[in-house]
């Protein structure tokens, strides 16, 4: 049995989906009442792993289990490594015997801390890190004025990176979490060449069949929306991810298409697949 955190996310979802199909018994945990999908085999359990009781209510589901996904981005990534080492001595004494981070590019960048990626190469358990950079998915912050207007509106228009599909993530983490030759592998996500918000409000347009405009935010523009849903310090992080990024971040990285066989999903193709999204 595996357990999958951040089951309703969009890696989660995916996650749960393919290794149901796979055949694998799962738990899937989330801490609202999101859909994680019903499959056979699939259970649910809500739990926060960002309180203080989350290693007691997840023990029954970690009883018995092979493998954890652990979801350390967005809510959980507060906790540090102290807060997620006591879900992680409860794998541990449950007997799993695999844990899968899902990281970020940014602890290789020097960007994020690498409290909790230290926290699980050292929790006694087999371990491997995933590293994707930003999600093809956060292109659905513009789905309202999309819709409305037929306008993106985002800072550094020509400033282009390798996003990656949230299904290419979903992959490999179940590549991980269920076959061989991952122990101790850190992989670096991204998806098969960078493309500008200018080039991801063309390929929305695109796959909706009419134009899309774009209008370049300043700095200052993006910073005021972007605190509206996002921590001071993650905000400037963000904003000198997506404006001056470093070499290693607009690298396109090959671990995808070495582990999976095939080429990432590019940005077009996700858009065509969300189409609805923006309509």
């Amino acid at each position: 049995m595996i357990v999958v955190t951040g089951a309703t996310g969009n890696v989660g979802r995916p996650l749960v989906r393919a290794l149901a199909e796979a055949g694998e018994r799962v738990t899937a945990v989330s801490r609202g009442p999101g859909d994680a999908g019903s499959a056979p085999g699939v259970t649910t359990l809500r739990a926060d792993l960002t309180a203080p009781d989350a290693p007691e209510v997840l023990a029954p589901a970690l009883a018995g289990a092979s493998a954890l996904f652990l979801l350390t981005a967005a809510s959980v990534l507060p906790l540090g490594g102290a807060g997620v080492a006591g879900v992680l001595a409860a794998a541990r004494a449950a007997g799993v015997g695999r844990v899968v981070l899902l990281s970020s590019q940014g602890v290789g960048t020097g960007r994020h801390p690498s409290d909790i990626e230290d926290a699980v190469r050292a929790a006694g358990v087999e371990w491997t890190v995933l590293r994707p950079g930003g999600f093809h998915s956060n292109a659905g912050q513009w789905a309202p004025g999309v819709r409305a207007e037929r306008t993106v509106a985002a800072p550094f228009g020509d400033v282009a990176l390798p996003t990656v599909d949230p299904a290419d993530i979903a992959a490999m983490a179940a590549e991980a979490l269920t076959g061989e030759g991952h122990a101790g592998a850190t992989y670096v996500l991204t998806g098969p060449e960078p493309v500008s918000p200018r080039g991801q409000a063309a390929a929305i347009g695109a796959a909706l069949g009419e134009p899309v405009r774009f209008v370049e935010l300043s700095r200052e523009q993006a910073r005021e929306r972007m605190l509206g849903f996002m921590p001071a310090p993650v905000v400037a992080a963000t904003l000198s991810v997506l404006g001056e990024p470093t070499p290693e971040e607009v690298r396109v990285s090959p671990d995808v298409e070495r582990v999976l066989g095939r080429r990432p999903r590019a940005f077009a193709e996700w858009a065509a697949d969300n189409a609805a999204l923006f309509r």
